[in-house]
């Protein structure tokens, strides 16, 4: 199989950011995604009643709806197109009585209580993953950043692959889960990778060896398309992009920003590492393992692997130094003000920590949680 992988200019940006609709007075999940696209619809003649928003989607739960930005030169630029998608949606919410808000999970709501979109790709994933498949009651952000070669796609992977500790720990958001406090940072993490092909990716020495990969799922029938493999960071070659998809769901539009601008440095950074004929450090795919695991239980407080040598570091010094190092890259890319905001979520707490506070706050009320993230994401 040839999968050839578009042309994108380097370091160009996409951003989706999944939301939650949930009442505005209760905090439960409401499952009304197909009202609210109606209501979005209506809003532009040029659409008709069953398209689609460009940039405002369905998703697997009909509690669910995802903003989709453009292809995009600067973070500032991502955050103001998904700032335009939040208020078209909210010009529909609002009069509904629905509230928006973004974690890994929902706190209380149960997942298995949950409507699937009414869309076949969806029917038959919950018919082959069965309980799993009905309980991703799970949002997440996802960073496309362009390349401009196919040959980088995969030792870009494998840096980024350096970082995912790094990128779980700065959003772990699901500490709760149907009521209960797991005692994970990120439940939403471990939950994910049981799908089929999602989890940590392969490494590949070659192109071709990641096109015979492809070949293989579709030969035995693993996949019925590309956009099955869903890796926490996989390549996307009808875009051009290397996707990171590692993160929970982030509350504020400031938290996105951080979290894209951190993707796209180290993108770039890997970038011109390639172009001057450096290699990609990588690690055993145990330690990466061991990695995502620590990330997700232990959030912020993770100490994680740094190399094949078995170096370890708290997650959160690591993340100073690595801020220090990607300066001059931010600067380039114009995302100074946004790299910065990662210092900010390091000295405010990630999204779990202050969950836990809230609920702690609350006598354990788990509504009060839902409450304070709609209020978050509604200050930005």
């Amino acid at each position: 199989m040839q999968i050839d992988f578009a042309s994108s200019r380097q370091s160009t940006l996409g951003v989706e950011w999944e939301l939650a609709l949930v009442n505005a007075r209760t905090g439960e999940l409401v499952s009304v995604a197909n009202e609210v696209l109606r209501g979005v619809a209506a809003q532009h003649p040029e659409l008709n009643e069953d398209d689609e928003h460009p940039h405002i989607k369905r998703e697997l739960l009909l509690n669910t709806v995802e903003l989709v930005t453009g292809v995009c030169t600067t973070v500032r630029d991502a955050k103001d197109d998904l700032a335009r998608s939040l208020k078209a949606v909210r010009e529909v919410t609002d009069p509904m009585g629905v509230e928006l808000f973004c974690a890994g999970s929902h706190p209380f709501s149960p997942p298995q209580l949950q409507p699937v979109t009414d869309k076949e790709r969806y029917a038959k994933l919950i018919d082959r993953t069965q309980w799993w498949g009905r309980q991703m009651v799970i949002y997440g952000v996802h960073v496309h950043v362009g390349l401009n070669h196919r040959n980088k796609a995969l030792p870009v992977m494998n840096a980024l692959l350096n970082y995912m500790p790094h990128f779980q720990a700065l959003s772990a958001s699901s500490p709760y889960w149907g009521g209960e406090d797991t005692g994970y940072a990120s439940q939403r993490a471990l939950m994910f990778q049981q799908l089929p092909t999602a989890g940590l990716p392969f490494t590949f020495n070659s192109w071709g060896q990641y096109e015979d990969y492809v070949q293989d799922m579709f030969t035995t029938g693993v996949i019925d398309a590309g956009s099955e493999i869903r890796w926490d960071i996989r390549p996307v070659p009808a875009l051009g992009t290397i996707e990171m998809r590692v993160c929970d769901g982030l509350a504020t539009l400031e938290e996105v920003g951080a979290i894209a601008a951190l993707t796209q440095c180290l993108v770039e950074e890997a970038s011109q590492q390639l172009d001057a004929g450096w290699a990609i450090p990588t690690m055993p795919r145990w330690f990466l393992k061991e990695n995502k695991w620590r990330a997700a239980r232990y959030g912020m407080d993770a100490i994680i692997i740094l190399d094949a040598h078995g170096n370890e570091q708290l997650v959160t010094d690591h993340l100073k130094e690595t801020l220090e190092r990607l300066a001059p890259v931010a600067e380039k890319l114009g995302c100074e003000e946004e790299l910065a905001d990662v210092a900010n979520i390091i000295a405010r707490g990630a999204g779990y920590q202050r969950q836990r506070r809230i609920a702690d706050e609350h006598d354990g009320d788990l509504q009060a949680v839902v409450l304070d993230l709609v209020q978050q994401m509604r200050a930005g």
